[in-house]
């Protein structure tokens, strides 16, 4: 049995091109074709199964795929049995879950100048920053071959002759999930994204994020460490995992409350690393999911809070988004909701 699973969130790490996002090394698995370019396999080992490699028996059940591939897979702790992360060498028996993620095969594509909107905060001759809004896709992947922020550039900087959207010396820097608002560095020339491509490896550059998430902090500031890799259950999440452990990579988020709004907290975030879903699963794990991210708990009511002043909070939320939609700049739109919220939580 054979399940496939679609996951288009990215990795905001550094770039190798603009339409090839950088695989994470804890790829998920399942069985199914992902818009960041990953395939998930679920494979349930049926009963009277020889006991063989799992490398090997993926192979039989996986035409096209690569040994090679498989084994990649396994080193980078992408493969799983009955939710544990194996090796390649492991023995398969009857009734085994196998689960596994891997990189899907590039497809060629041209990038297509589209005219979409952009919000562009600072132009020069060599880079520009973009205010990327929550909900548009970075840049084409499988399942979204346009309506991209990298259609939009194409367009915007159509008529500089020194920039190809389709080649991988110039654009995107580096990316943030499709659903998360913030600012995107372009390169517009090879030597600027050389240039920005070695800070960002270097972590020379600061790279500050505003969530906000549930309950109240002890404190007003800390750090969070933890390598992050795949969800051992649930492979379209990322988790928290030993940091001297074998399992994801290495992760650290500075946070600083910035405000204290009764049942949530608006906190800063500070990267020292760029992994996917870190903000959300480090704040996930020490207990502070994400306002309203449903992939982590955050629409969940934490620690059975049911007092009246909370419920009023929830549904004043809902209200502030049904009459913020207006012809406004986001940070005005931010800055209106969260006056808003400060009015009615401490009415």
């Amino acid at each position: 049995m054979e399940d496939i699973l679609l996951d288009d969130e990215l990795d905001d790490e550094l770039l190798d091109g603009p339409f090839s996002p950088e695989q994470d090394e804890e790829a998920s698995l399942l069985g199914e074709r992902t818009e960041e370019g990953f395939e998930h396999w679920r494979i349930e080992v049926d009963k009277g199964q020889s006991s063989v490699r799992v490398d090997k028996f993926l192979m039989d059940h996986m035409p096209g795929t690569s040994r090679n591939r498989i084994q990649k897979a396994a080193e980078a702790g992408s493969i799983h049995a009955n939710d544990k992360p194996i090796k390649s060498s492991y023995k398969v028996k009857a009734g085994d879950i196998i689960t596994l993620v891997l990189d899907h095969p590039k497809r060629d594509w041209e990038i297509i100048p589209e005219d979409l909107p952009l919000d562009v905060i600072y132009e020069d001759d060599a880079l520009l920053v973009i205010n990327k809004p929550a909900g548009l896709v970075v840049h084409p992947g499988c399942g979204n071959y346009s309506g991209t922020l990298v259609n939009a550039l194409a367009w915007h900087l159509r008529d500089d002759k020194g920039f190809d959207p389709n080649d991988p010396t110039v654009g995107l820097v580096h990316r943030i999930d499709k659903d998360t608002s913030g600012l995107l560095v372009i390169a517009k020339t090879a030597d600027a994204k050389t240039s920005l491509c070695k800070q960002f490896f270097y972590h020379t550059t600061r790279r500050e994020y505003n969530a906000l998430v549930w309950g109240p902090f002890a404190d007003d500031e800390g750090t969070i460490t933890g390598n992050i890799g795949r969800h051992a259950k649930d492979r379209l999440q990322m988790d928290v995992y030993p940091m001297d452990g074998e399992i994801g990579k290495p992760a650290i988020t500075h946070y600083r409350v910035l405000e204290r709004f009764g049942p949530v907290t608006l906190v800063e975030c500070h990267l020292e690393t760029g992994r996917t879903h870190q903000i959300r699963a480090h704040m996930r794990h020490i207990g502070h999911p994400l306002f309203a991210d449903e992939r982590y708990g955050g629409c969940q009511i934490l620690r059975g809070e049911q007092t009246a002043s909370y419920k009023a909070f929830i549904h004043n939320c809902v209200l502030l988004q049904r009459t913020a939609r207006r012809l406004r700049s986001p940070a005005e739109q931010v800055a209106d909701i969260q006056q808003e919220q400060r009015l009615r939580i401490r009415d």
